[in-house]
């Protein structure tokens, strides 16, 4: 891959990305940074998250709802609220085993896998049971 230089541009959009500890959306890590730079445009936004996820700077997920952006480059699983969308880190280790128990069943070479785990979050459930 051709070496990209490092313009003011992509470190902006980089720093808001580890700055948040959550897995935004491009169109959050947008409106953010428009508060502190109103000449920003979403094109800017965008162009520079996919070059900072193609050089693995970060890592782009796609996930029901919209894609998110993610500071932690590591493997590691993610856990879905299926009701709000919210999006967190599973605190269980990343297990290499399955890539390895899938090459056995299947032939193919796995190099990593994600596995985003969907159900209720705790606000969510604490919520609904507000309202019974």
């Amino acid at each position: 891959m051709k070496q990209l230089r490092n313009t003011k541009q992509r470190q902006t959009v980089l720093n808001a990305v580890l700055g948040r500890k959550d897995h935004p959306t491009a169109d959050q890590l947008y409106l953010d940074l428009r508060t502190k730079n109103p000449k920003i445009s979403r094109g800017t936004v965008y162009r520079n998250l996919n070059i900072l996820a193609e050089s693995s700077e970060i890592k782009h997920l796609k996930t029901a709802g919209a894609d998110r952006f993610d500071w932690r480059t590591e493997p590691h699983d993610h856990i879905m609220c299926t009701n709000c969308g919210a999006l967190c880190d599973s605190p269980l280790p990343y297990k290499a085993e399955l890539d390895n128990l899938i090459e056995e069943y299947t032939g193919f070479k796995i190099n990593f896998h994600r596995t985003v785990f969907e159900g209720l979050c705790p606000d969510c459930m604490q919520n609904l049971q507000n309202q019974e």
